[in-house]
């Protein structure tokens, strides 16, 4: 279970990192004319960016605290976070008929979900 956990850690953190980096630093523009990225389009450029440094801090708080030792019980915390932003993908996903990004977030969210609830639960770090 413990090495589940980590590997749906690992893949989703790998998920963060990837969106993080990209609503970070690709101009707003070049977002809205990806595939999956029109939803940038009425989106303030400052909304993007934040999303992209919460990603980015969420691929961080997935591994980092567990990894070092230090305040743990984050893990779980940004595992939980990372189910509620999925939520208002798929919400934002669903209003634009992007029904198979709305799968993928649920992927995402389940995933999230799994993880909150091992390291909450019977794999926590916290012993």
């Amino acid at each position: 279970m413990n090495l589940a956990l980590w590997i749906g850690a690992g893949l989703l953190a790998v998920v963060a990192l990837t969106g993080g980096i990209s609503k970070t630093f690709v101009p707003k523009e070049k977002l809205a004319a990806a595939h999956g990225g029109g939803w940038t389009a009425d989106a303030g450029v400052g909304f993007v960016k934040t999303l992209g440094v919460l990603e980015l801090l969420a691929a961080l708080g997935l591994i980092l605290p567990a990894l070092v030792g230090i305040a743990p019980a984050l893990v779980p915390v940004t595992a939980a976070c990372w189910v509620l932003l999925m939520v208002g993908a798929m919400v934002t996903h669903g209003r634009l008929g992007e029904s198979k990004f709305v799968v993928l977030n649920l992927v995402y969210l389940v995933l999230a979900a799994f993880i909150a609830w091992g390291r909450f639960g019977p794999e926590s770090f916290t012993v």
